[in-house]
């Protein structure tokens, strides 16, 4: 299996927040120098006359930086530098790109010194780490996305790890003209030389890099690498730099590689530089770029000295049947007493079930057994929560209930992922080896191996909790218990597992620098994700977390004590990634991202606290967000980006009245729930008309402002219930009727005549092209007669006297060539002739507005093309049926665990026994339906049912079958919004209604009749209309 990597547009976001910082700088492709041969290198082309060390360094930065960086974070709505942020760094220029765990940051710098290199001709990169897991994994990405970038770039990274006994590769790098990274881990430089005013001593052994070495002609390392200039990325700098006030021996130490300039990438920074791009644990979640997290929480508690044990799994509800449980409890055998699985019924009495065991002696008869609070009640007034054992437990109790919850969640997940090709893996850390491998053992299993197996034999043996799929069933089949799990540890000369020396203090503390360990870890990364690999479950030692970033890992289990050295986000850090299938393609479908990619983690606390840890980690990375949003905080901010048109004080002062009058804002002017309920149900009031324009943006800036309302919701695990097909309701003639006149496959097709499309563009060009003249401002002021210390420091020593505006004739970028064509080519994917040709015949007086700003000229264009492309494309658009069709499995395939919250009360009507809803408007929606005389039975389309489009696969809502006696429209699919004005649909939501709407008038040419409607509808009783 090999991943598939593609462009995603919130990646090249990142990517473009750095290149754009450097506008304007000449593209040098490289400047020729020469390498410092060393000694033996300089006699010997003494003797051939030939002087063969030519190399490509890094041009120097020749533009305004700050100008364009500014100009950057004001697109972005950052906070806007003043001056060039550099504390104690080694140079000049320092950008800070924040991205969240599991979003992709190594593939974004990747990319980025490539754009950098394509752009601007810089070539010589240096990607600076702090551990050794972070330096084997970055390698390893730079390996499996050299094919990917190749085709994008046409040139592949020449990578290499610095290693002071294979100094040539620095040679090389400094000669290759291509593009060149060295990844360096701080170890290996940290301890920099002791320079005193005679002489520079060496006084660690590990600072081979700073010493003229005999095989390395007389040269020292650091030497050669300095001359190259290079760019530095600076992954997880927060563990490399120390504090502003006193920085760590690493930042010291980088003044030695000459660097021009700093990039440092990192989801939780410590110290703010210069921050051109954010992309925090609150963007990742709301644009479903990570997975979900839901949490199953384990409380273990005595019950006032009574030691009977008692551990609610779960509670099963079947039809016409009264609830049963399954517990754990004590069991009396002839020779012992030893904890089972017994189902229990209303009126059952433990004491009895358990052979007499003592401690159930007195009131252990249940009374009550809850499934919605999923508790059972017995008469002695004790209540049992399901993942809350009660009595006296001791610790291998509690491994064995940890490991027992991760074999439950992992059947759930696998048992629904599985038909999609996506193999489930569970991720165990554990903080001895013996635990899992003991070599004193005959079979060398451990404790937790030995617990595992049992409890993976007892699942597969209790039959009532099983009902798979054949094909599933027989996958299962072929896997051996002692196959399906497997430790990765150090190991020593011997082959032997071992524990791995772990750092005990530093950024670092708590992790291993074991090579060995990390490139197991990384060779099986592909394979493990296969079906044809019997392994499922892993077990590692923690300090090797930061090896694991396997996307397919879906249940994260730490078996240790909870010692705070690791916090609540680090350990769902190492699950957070986007799941890939079997074809190692990304499972990020935004309408099912979060029903695929959950992430469990079995926690050793309770449910409540584990969440309420998680979320208070999560709110102190978000310390840059603005905390309130008033008038101030508006102001100034961009609201248009192509032409950088700005918010002034009446605008900033009516958004937020608009804010106040409508009660999003507290008087704190604090986002209110009322605000985030309103646009969950798309019920959000009207903005005032003279800001409706600019209603994108100013909701954008409005969700730029923390609120812990909007923090990432975190489920609890064990409230969430089988969604299962009710057959009842699938098979009837009704909807089988319905289902067979929509189940059709089809792809579609654009014909159109260029010429139209080129009338369009050039009337919408001559209509609303324009751009801003360069204006620059002139002010003038005087110093103050009399000045007071206190002015000084605020800045108001000078009186300001006059201002003015002035109009520059000519572009500020005047000097700088465009490729006015091939960029707006670029920008709309049509052929040069088409572009030209609209170019050619648009007014000249608009053709004129290029000399004034080209840049803002060319953003426009591409603007308007763009839109009158989208317009010819849709109206233009046909769909051709193929043979093949649906199968009924991609219901059977949709059974899944969900959420009681999002799921609400059983239905009666639908063809699951649940519907999973987005909005309150979808809520009542089904509620409505679900008890409608009129309709016969209805589903909510599963997520293997779209019709692809321009813009993306689309799954419709409803697919309802109403009584044809009752109704005019019997066959009906529906999509609802919580408004039905056309224009308050999204540009990309509106464009594939139109293009359902002609994917159903295709599919209706070919039935007889009792046609099947498409329409959008905001209620049950806006349906009714449609129908009646």
């Amino acid at each position: 299996m090999k991943f598939q990597f593609k462009k995603q547009a919130y990646q090249t976001n990142a990517v473009n927040a750095v290149v754009d910082c450097f506008a304007g700088q000449p593209n040098t492709s490289g400047v020729q120098y020469r390498v410092d041969p060393g000694r033996a290198q300089q006699e010997q082309q003494l003797l051939n006359l030939e002087d063969q060390s030519a190399g490509f360094k890094n041009a120097d930065v020749l533009v305004d930086v700050l100008e364009n960086i500014q100009k950057v974070q004001q697109q972005q709505n950052l906070n806007v530098s003043e001056a060039l942020i550099r504390h104690k760094s080694p140079c000049d220029i320092n950008l800070s790109v924040e991205m969240e765990t599991g979003t992709g940051k190594t593939y974004v710098y990747i990319k980025t010194m490539l754009e950098l290199n394509k752009q601007y001709g810089w070539s010589k990169f240096i990607i600076v780490v702090p551990s050794i897991a972070i330096r084997e994994g970055i390698y390893k990405s730079l390996q499996i996305t050299q094919d990917h970038f190749l085709e994008e770039y046409g040139k592949k990274v020449r990578s290499f790890i610095y290693n002071s006994k294979k100094l040539d590769e620095i040679t090389s790098y400094s000669s290759d003209g291509g593009v060149n990274v060295m990844i360096i881990n701080s170890q290996a430089f940290n301890a920099a030389p002791v320079k005193t005013a005679t002489q520079t001593t060496v006084n660690n052994a590990k600072n081979k890099i700073y010493r003229e070495l005999d095989d390395f002609q007389s040269r020292r390392p650091i030497d050669v690498i300095k001359a190259n200039k290079p760019i530095l990325i600076l992954d997880e700098p927060q563990k490399l730099e120390g504090e502003i006030k006193k920085p760590s021996k690493t930042i010291q130490a980088l003044k030695e590689f000459n660097p021009l300039f700093a990039i440092r990438y990192s989801a939780t920074h410590k110290i703010d530089y210069n921050k051109v791009h954010r992309l925090d644990a609150l963007d990742a979640y709301n644009q479903k770029l990570v997975k979900k997290i839901n949490v199953r929480g384990i409380t273990v508690k005595g019950m006032g000295g009574i030691d009977a044990h008692l551990h609610l799994r779960l509670i099963e509800v079947a039809k016409g049947k009264n609830p049963t449980a399954k517990i754990e409890i004590d069991k009396k055998f002839k020779s012992e007493i030893k904890p089972m699985d017994c189902i229990i019924h209303a009126g059952d009495n433990l004491y009895d079930t358990s052979n007499e065991v003592e401690a159930y002696k007195d009131g252990f008869v249940v009374t009550e057994i809850d499934a919605r609070t999923n508790t059972v009640t017995f008469s002695n007034g004790v209540v049992v929560e399901a993942g809350k054992p009660n009595g006296e437990v001791d610790d291998m109790v509690l491994r064995r209930i940890q490991i027992r919850e991760t074999i439950r969640a992992h059947f759930e997940k696998e048992r629904t992922l599985f038909s999609q090709g996506i193999k489930v893996l569970s991720l165990f850390f554990i903080d001895s080896v013996a635990k899992y491998r003991d070599y004193e053992a005959v079979d060398s299993k451990g404790d937790y191996a030995r617990i595992f197996e049992e409890e993976y034999e007892q699942y597969l043996s209790s039959s009532d909790d099983l009902n798979f799929d054949p094909k599933y069933q027989e996958y299962l089949d072929n896997i051996k218990t002692d196959k399906t799990h497997n430790g990765y540890f150090s190991v020593d000369k011997k082959g032997k597992s071992i524990d791995p020396k772990v750092s005990a203090r530093g950024e670092n503390a708590g992790t291993s620098d074991d090579v060995d360990a990390y490139d197991l870890i990384l060779k099986d990364k592909e394979r493990l994700l296969s079906f044809n690999e019997s392994t499922r479950f892993i077990f590692s030692h923690s300090a090797l977390r930061e090896g694991w970033d396997n996307p397919n890992v879906f249940v994260i289990c730490t078996l240790k004590h909870s010692d705070n050295s690791i916090s609540r986000r680090q350990e769902v850090g190492r699950g957070l990634r986007i799941a890939v299938n079997q074809y190692g393609e990304r499972q990020d479908n935004p309408a099912t991202v979060h029903q695929t990619n959950v992430l469990t983690v079995v926690a050793n606390e309770s449910y409540k606290s584990f969440v309420g840890g998680l979320q208070k980690d999560i709110v102190e990375t978000l310390s840059s967000r603005p905390r309130v949003a008033d008038a101030a905080y508006f102001e100034n901010k961009i609201i248009n980006t192509d032409t950088g048109e700005k918010i002034d004080t009446d605008m900033a002062e009516d958004i937020e009245y608009y804010l106040i009058q409508n009660g999003y804002i507290d008087p704190k002017k604090k986002i209110t729930q009322k605000y985030h309920d309103a646009k969950k149900e798309e019920t959000l009031e009207a903005l005032p008309e003279d800001l409706i324009k600019h209603k994108d943006s100013i909701f954008k800036l409005i969700d730029s402002v923390f609120d812990e309302n909007a923090l990432p919701s975190i489920d609890n695990d064990r409230t969430a219930k089988t969604n299962s097909l009710n057959e009842d309701n699938f098979y009837k003639k009704e909807f089988q009727e319905l289902w067979g006149r929509i189940n059709t496959k089809a792809v579609y097709q654009v014909e159109f005549d260029s010429d139209e499309l080129i009338g369009k563009a050039v009337a919408s060009i001559d209509q609303k092209l324009n751009v801003t003249k360069v204006q620059y401002v002139v002010e003038k002021g005087t110093q103050t007669s009399v000045i007071r210390e206190d002015q000084i420091k605020d800045g108001d020593s000078f009186k300001p006297e006059k201002t003015t505006i002035e109009t520059a004739n000519i572009s500020a970028h005047s000097k700088v060539p465009y490729d006015l064509i091939g960029k707006i080519v670029e920008g709309v994917q049509l052929t040069r002739h088409t572009v030209a040709s609209i170019l050619s015949k648009i007014d000249s007086n608009k053709f004129k507005l290029f000399k004034d700003n080209p840049e803002e000229f060319i953003l426009n264009s591409i603007k308007l093309i763009n839109e009158q492309k989208a317009t010819t494309v849709v109206e233009h658009l046909t769909y051709d049926a193929l043979n093949g069709k649906y199968g009924s499995e991609i219901f059977t395939d949709s059974i899944e665990r969900i959420n009681s919250n999002t799921s609400g009360n059983k239905l009666n009507k639908h063809v699951f026994d649940y519907a999973v809803t987005d909005s309150k408007v979808e809520r009542k929606f089904v509620e409505e339906l679900d008890i409608s005389s009129e309709v016969v039975v209805y589903s909510k389309l599963p997520r293997g049912f779209s019709i692809p489009t321009p813009v993306g696969n689309y799954n419709p809502d409803w697919a309802i079958a109403f009584d044809k006696d009752k109704v005019k429209q019997v066959y009906f699919v529906a999509e609802t919004k919580g408004t039905m004005e056309t224009l308050e649909l999204k540009g990309i939501e509106e464009t594939k209604v139109e293009c359902a709407k002609r994917f159903f008038n295709e599919l209706n040419k070919k039935i007889d009749s009792q046609k099947v409607e498409y329409k959008v509808a905001n209620s049950y009783e806006n349906l009714m209309k449609l129908v009646s």
